[in-house]
């Protein structure tokens, strides 16, 4: 049986598992599989918990960060997971296996004024200029990920109540839109992307300079293009907007619970990080600001 490709299509139709998350899985999980047949192991349904710990320690052994072993356990618990619901294997032997606690490590923003520089970056006259900004405008207004970004369709848009619907298969949301967004975008969507799209029946909201929906791909050469012209010395990533926006919510006096939930977390705990995050600036700001800090 071919265990990886029967695991890959579970994470996908009954998980839900994104793509990114997918991809992830299944390389942990592929590179122990080749593990077991380089080291002459047993076949992946014998596995003891043994076998997982000594996999452990020759990760470790190379030279691997905690955090990776962490996410290589959590996949191999999560793979069989799955076998035993499948009825393959009897136990999970990665289920106790742990190793060593992470540190957290807390997100990068970027400050009001690297924002605003950020998003002035895209022309306002060129039509790729005018799409780019209202995508960048779009995910700092919202803090949505790119996956959920990129899988808007026009539809989804309702400038007149300001709004975006955001769905995925576990949640879904509506998410209000500031004035600067909603423009960007209606100049997008009246002069600019009718321009772009070749087939009328195109749903896709965002789209590339050959009128197909936009990929993650392109998006992230879309910000790595615009941070250089920036010369901002941060790296930014679509998520680092999604963790401004939280942040900079959260310095303004928005509650935690009215974030999580424009934010799409299934657990407070995971918004939580950014009253830190806030803290940590709080504190900086005063020490370099108080005449006897």
């Amino acid at each position: 049986m071919d265990f990886l490709r029967a695991y890959g299509t579970y994470l996908e139709v009954e998980k839900h598992s994104s793509e990114n998350t997918r991809s992830s899985y299944l390389r942990d999980v592929r590179q122990f599989l080749e593990y077991l047949a380089e080291s002459d192991g047993p076949a992946p349904e014998e596995v003891t918990r043994d076998v997982v710990k000594k996999y452990v320690m020759r990760l470790y052994g190379q030279g691997k960060s905690p955090a990776t072993v962490t996410r290589a356990v959590a996949s191999l618990k999560s793979f069989y997971t799955y076998l035993v619901r499948e009825q393959i294997v009897k136990d999970n032997p990665a289920r106790d296996v742990t190793a060593a606690k992470t540190e957290r490590k807390l997100p990068q923003i970027l400050t009001n004024q690297e924002v605003e520089l950020f998003l002035e970056q895209p022309s306002a006259v060129e039509p790729k200029g005018i799409r780019d900004r209202a995508m960048l405008e779009l995910l700092y207004a919202t803090g949505i990920r790119v996956s959920e970004l990129i899988e808007l369709d026009v539809a989804d848009l309702d400038l007149d109540a300001e709004t975006l619907h955001c769905a995925n298969p576990k949640r879904e949301r509506t998410i209000p839109l500031y004035s600067a967004a909603v423009r960007a975008l209606s100049i997008y969507l009246n002069r600019v992307r009718p321009q772009m799209v070749e087939d009328p029946a195109e749903k896709a909201l965002f789209v590339n300079m050959n009128g197909a929906r936009m990929s993650r791909q392109g998006f992230w050469k879309i910000i790595k293009h615009y941070q250089e012209n920036a010369g901002i010395e941060k790296k930014i990533t679509p998520h680092t907007l999604r963790h401004s926006f939280a942040a900079h919510l959260l310095e303004n006096g928005a509650d935690l619970r009215s974030i999580q939930e424009m934010l799409g977390h299934a657990d407070i705990s995971s918004t939580q990080i950014y009253t830190q995050v806030v803290g940590n600036k709080l504190r900086d700001v005063y020490r370099k600001s108080h005449p006897r800090a």
